[in-house]
């Protein structure tokens, strides 16, 4: 799919900042401050634009550990596979929830306040779960690289 250059670039704006004024992309690309509005609410209504948020260090907040985590369900039926992604989702220590190929079905990362409030994730997700096989834990030593931006030519 092509994307206009000037709507490349409000993008990438918004990326780096989703607060950055109307006039400041205006100028950057060239376009009116009512054209950029416009073209912002299209992308919002069109699903380009997707959910604007701050962005929260973990560690400020208490949950000094970050997990990844690969799940294997014992049955692949799509009304399990369903449950597992509701449940995933209503989890507010997973951050981010794939369904993945491979040996694993899932793969998420998850926060915790530390060990013991991680394993008391462990038995709401897995533990109570009849469906879930196993599941394959590491513990990231560091948060390198943390984002959710879109590569934009």
């Amino acid at each position: 799919m092509k994307i206009p250059k000037s709507d490349q670039t409000i993008l990438r704006m918004l990326q780096a900042n989703s607060r950055e004024r109307l006039e400041t992309i205006a100028v950057e690309t060239g376009l009116s401050v009512a054209t950029v509005q416009r073209r912002i609410r299209t992308m919002k209504s069109d699903g380009t634009i997707m959910a604007e948020c701050a962005l929260i260090n973990p560690k400020s907040v208490g949950y000094a550990m970050t997990f990844l985590i690969l799940v294997e369900l014992e049955h692949e039926r799509i009304d399990q596979i369903d449950a597992f992604r509701r449940k995933a989702r209503a989890e507010p220590q997973v951050q981010q929830c794939y369904y993945v190929t491979g040996e694993a079905d899932f793969a998420l990362i998850a926060l915790a306040r530390d060990m013991e409030d991680y394993e008391q994730l462990t038995h709401r997700l897995f533990f109570q779960d009849s469906n879930v096989k196993r599941f394959r834990t590491s513990v990231v030593m560091d948060r390198t690289k943390v984002g959710l931006d879109v590569p934009l030519d």
